[in-house]
């Protein structure tokens, strides 16, 4: 097991079977006296080209999102990164897949490793992974497939919080994965997604939805504006989420 922060960078590099763990959360002081904020919280920055994880879990262990607020499991900035058979373990933004909104929402909300940096568009991909947490748990502009995955809600609240840049073909796409929630949470206390930016985008091909999952199915944020710019699509979703009436910004096919 690897303990603390971790940062992988390089091209092409097949890492397998490892495991790292860190504790560090949102709320927690950086050595600069500043709060670590969100970005600063990951356990593992990987900014390389066309990496490969297989049969790793990366953790971040600060607790609930309630007491420790953000704390990052994988921080995924780098292009063309691929992850098959892995676990990601945490609460709150478990998992952000670069790039950055243009702007923040308040004062040093984006200060870390990709804070100045330009927006690239980035694509990952997933499969056959578990990915646990609670509120906003995978985030972030990246265009992301994840095929035969679960995501596993340990808290009630969101799974994806995506801030899909304009114009981007897709944000975060899912075929044939299932959405599962840990013992004790509550019928219809979780929603698929919610927009962290206006303009994001998620669609379900072929999912199973378990019934944690709210009727609506997704929430617009209390951001009226985005309901008529927001792509939250579902194909041949099933399961007792599957259930009950959408949201009408929702796009339910077949």
């Amino acid at each position: 097991m690897i303990k603390g922060q971790t940062h992988i960078d390089g091209e092409g590099l097949t890492i397998k079977g490892e495991t790292y763990e860190g504790n560090i959360s949102a709320r927690a002081i950086h050595a600069d006296g500043r709060p670590v904020h969100t970005f600063r919280s990951y356990t593992v920055l990987a900014d390389g080209r066309d990496l490969f994880f297989e049969d790793c879990t990366f953790i971040n262990s600060a607790g609930p999102g309630k007491d420790a607020g953000q704390a990052v499991a994988l921080y995924l900035d780098g292009d063309g990164i691929r992850l098959k058979g892995c676990k990601l373990i945490g609460h709150q933004d478990t998992l952000f897949l670069a790039p950055l909104p243009e702007k923040e929402y308040e004062k040093d909300g984006f200060v870390g490793p990709g804070q100045f940096k330009e927006r690239t568009p980035r694509v990952f991909y997933f499969e056959d992974c578990i990915i646990e947490g609670g509120v906003d748990f995978i985030f972030g502009g990246a265009e992301a497939y994840f095929k035969n995955c679960e995501f596993k809600s340990v808290e009630e609240g969101y799974v994806f919080a995506p801030s899909t840049p304009e114009g981007q073909k897709e944000g975060f796409v899912c075929e044939d994965c299932r959405f599962t929630a840990a013992e004790g949470i509550a019928d219809g206390s979780c929603y698929i997604a919610r927009p962290w930016r206006d303009h994001a985008a998620v669609r379900l091909e072929n999912c199973y939805l378990g019934a944690h999952i709210n009727p609506a199915g997704f929430h617009d944020w209390g951001k009226e504006r985005a309901r008529s710019t927001v792509r939250f699509v579902e194909k041949g979703s099933y399961g007792p989420g599957a259930e009950g009436k959408r949201a009408p910004f929702v796009k339910v096919i077949g």
